[in-house]
């Protein structure tokens, strides 16, 4: 039986977690605090789980530098994972789009409820609309949740990156060829600009924060993230987001919770979101309360029974990269990443006759490598497995949509295990 030291695992997700954190967790699930209780059965209402909460949100915010006051961003526990968020975006935003709707109406016809419904009837249905930038698996999953959710009049796919890659993912058109509705001349714009930061299964990182997306004053675009397979990787802009949302399987945690960051002014009392009433008369759908962010937000993220070994978990991670990199922080990480995904791209650009890498360089992932191996032959492919597994190399095995190998490179995989994958691969291609 080999031993953790002896593995080096690449898997997509749930991804590994660093060695320390594990070992704290075991202690920690069987006796928390000396209390002769595990903390996955302490009250989620008590001051241990709220002490937790807190530590979490304090270590994330020091993290990446996420501003909390009034006018920044509140940070938010749920379940549900990525999937979850596809349409806790659509039912609080759309939400937020048709309440700021009906009281603009309402000031400008005053007090007749029949007239402000009709009205607001006639601008959601020639205005309301959500952007998604289609670049992977994953972004169209969210796409066609939103499509099922309000109808697919109101999703507007701005860039299918299928269109300019023979139909398959692996590259994104420029800014200018996006046709976000701020383009179209539709009032002030999209309810939501969704797009998905890295998309795991296709190995497609946005290089950097879309300038057609920047804030621009009072008709900032809200802008969407998902950031579940790169959150916590490398530095982020928080205030170019409206919303980030991740699952905490990946860089983060163990899988049960997702991390949702939602600026302030998406939220009461800054923003009311619409009566269900409302919604229901305006044929637009009214999302689970526990997918809803101002009581999610007003509860603590303690709604509902939040499994706190998971957010002490995350904490645990957090902790450690600022312990690691001290006033570096999240930069500390950024380094790392970017030098293990260097190591394995560059013996991959080596052997252009055993590997094929599948996305165009300019927006390849740091996280999740993916490559063909003899030009996608599956005997071939199947011998590059069995090869990896003897030495310890596992779950390297590209997402079952699109086989392939896919390496993914998360901050828990140490540098030892970038070079004996590399080392590997240089074996591989040479036939040792």
């Amino acid at each position: 039986m080999p031993s953790r030291s002896e593995i080096h695992y690449f898997g997509a997700g749930p991804a590994p977690l660093p060695t320390p954190i594990i070992e704290a967790g075991a202690a920690a699930f069987q006796n928390y605090k000396d209390k002769g209780i595990g903390i996955a059965e302490i009250s989620h209402r008590s001051a241990d789980a709220n002490e937790v909460l807190a530590q979490t949100k304090e270590a994330l915010a020091t993290l990446l530098d996420i501003p909390t006051g009034d006018d920044g961003y509140e940070i938010l526990f749920l379940q549900g994972g990525g999937s979850g968020e596809f349409s806790a975006v659509v039912y609080n935003l759309v939400s937020v789009w048709v309440e700021r709707r009906r009281q603009r109406i309402a000031q400008e016809l005053g007090d007749n409820e029949e007239q402000v419904l009709e009205r607001l009837r006639e601008e959601v249905q020639k205005e309301l609309m959500l952007d998604y930038l289609v670049t992977g698996s994953w972004s169209l999953k969210a796409s066609q949740e939103a499509a099922r959710l309000v109808g697919s009049e109101y999703v507007n796919v701005a860039l299918d990156a299928r269109k300019v890659n023979g139909g398959k993912f692996g590259d994104i058109p420029a800014e200018s060829e996006w046709n976000l509705t701020l383009s179209k001349g539709k009032g002030p714009g999209a309810a939501l600009t969704y797009y998905c930061d890295n998309e795991t299964v296709d190995g497609v990182e946005f290089p950097g924060f879309p300038a057609v997306l920047e804030p621009k004053g009072d008709d900032n675009p809200i802008v969407v993230a998902d950031m579940s397979s790169n959150f916590i990787s490398r530095r982020v802009n928080v205030r170019n987001y409206s919303v980030i949302f991740g699952g905490a399987q990946k860089n983060v945690g163990v899988t049960g919770i997702t991390i949702t960051i939602v600026k302030k002014s998406l939220l009461p009392p800054h923003s009311k979101h619409a009566d269900p009433a409302l919604l229901r008369k305006l044929g637009l759908p009214v999302g689970p309360i526990v997918l809803d962010w101002p009581t999610i937000a007003k509860n603590n993220s303690l709604y509902n029974t939040l499994p706190i070994f998971d957010v002490w978990i995350a904490g645990q991670v957090m902790r450690r990269l600022l312990d690691m990199y001290g006033t570096e922080k999240i930069q500390g990480q950024e380094k790392v990443s970017g030098t293990k995904a260097e190591m394995i791209y560059r013996v991959l650009e080596k052997y252009p006759d055993t590997y094929h890498i599948v996305p165009v360089k300019a927006i390849r992932s740091r996280m999740n490598i993916c490559f063909r191996v003899g030009g996608g032959d599956d005997a071939k492919e199947k011998e590059f497995l069995a090869g990896a597994e003897k030495r310890g190399l596992q779950g390297l095995k590209g997402h079952r949509s699109v086989g392939g190998i896919r390496a993914s490179n998360y901050n828990a995989v140490e540098l030892e295990g970038a070079q004996k994958l590399v080392q590997y691969l240089e074996d591989f291609a040479k036939g040792t």
